[in-house]
């Protein structure tokens, strides 16, 4: 009797620990998790890798290309990385005269110098130059910071703008047909030319990409020169009337409508808004944009 040939070997579910493997291990990657914690921003908390400043399940990692989970043991600087708080989001007025960074190599004072102390580990969004002043949005989530800096989310940016010059229309055209300055392509813009005021005019100039000083830039290139710019909104957040060098913490409901977040509602208190003190006097400092066609549209 002829025996029936003999069934090749079942195939293991567990995928082969090869070399030629693409299986994506379960988790996030390393420097999402800890800018998610609020630690840093995802390249900030690249760098920290780098210098070995993290170690997963007691082990120093010098490589971002690393998953975890939420059974993995996370430690920055040796102290345990703490669960991840829910996601807030401030308003701030940043004051011209600070830079928007964390530190400054030429000594210069950044906002972070100026934020309320009682304010905890925030991140900014995208930036504002030194001389630039108005909104600045703030959060503790490293996953809101990246996803209102990508170009893809497209919220339209107004900016208040006093130039030194006479703009008329015909000036104008380029910024809304969009130019390329220095080799640098700029998208078109919404200029709308508001007053003139003896040698100066205000603009309202509306952008949905934020390169590096992309309005002072653009209107060099077309005889104008800037002498005052204030960002009064970014997406349907509203500067209204935030006093300068204030912070206004926004309500968790609000951010997660605004934002498509899901989730519990935060036990934390209600936001109460904060005042930063003088440099000298120890008051609140209360000089704000300037009266008339500087002051944004009031937050609803």
């Amino acid at each position: 009797m002829t025996k029936p040939p003999a069934r090749p070997p079942a195939r293991s579910k567990t995928p082969a620990a090869s070399s030629g493997d693409t299986t994506t291990p379960p988790g996030d990657r390393i420097a999402k998790v800890l800018a998610r914690a609020g630690v840093a921003s995802r390249r900030d908390a690249e760098r920290m890798i780098e210098e070995g400043r993290v170690a997963v399940n007691g082990k120093v990692i010098t490589r971002a290309a690393l998953n975890v989970t939420d059974r993995d043991r996370i430690t920055v600087d040796d102290k345990p990385l703490e669960a991840p708080e829910a996601p807030r989001l401030w308003l701030y007025h940043k004051p011209a005269g600070l830079v928007t960074t964390t530190k400054d190599e030429q000594g210069r004072r950044t906002i972070f110098d100026a934020l309320p102390e009682d304010l905890p580990r925030v991140m900014s969004v995208g930036r504002l130059d030194l001389n630039s002043e108005g909104l600045l949005l703030l959060t503790n989530d490293g996953g809101i910071k990246r996803k209102l800096e990508l170009p893809s989310t497209g919220w339209l940016r107004k900016y208040r703008v006093r130039v030194n010059g006479r703009p008329t229309d015909d000036m104008l055209a380029p910024l809304r047909a969009g130019i390329v300055v220095d080799g640098q392509a700029f998208q078109p813009m919404e200029v709308t030319l508001d007053r003139q005021q003896g040698a100066n005019a205000w603009l309202t100039i509306g952008l949905r990409e934020g390169k590096n000083r992309e309005i002072r830039r653009a209107m060099t290139d077309i005889g104008l020169s800037v002498n005052r710019l204030i960002r009064v909104s970014y997406g349907p957040f509203q500067l209204g009337q935030l006093k300068q060098g204030e912070v206004e913490e926004l309500r968790p409901r609000v951010v997660r409508d605004q934002l498509g977040l899901e989730g519990a509602k935060s036990n934390r208190p209600q936001p109460q808004r904060k005042r930063k003190p003088g440099p000298a006097t120890g008051k609140p400092v209360r000089n704000g944009p300037p009266k008339g066609p500087a002051k944004g549209p009031k937050r609803r």
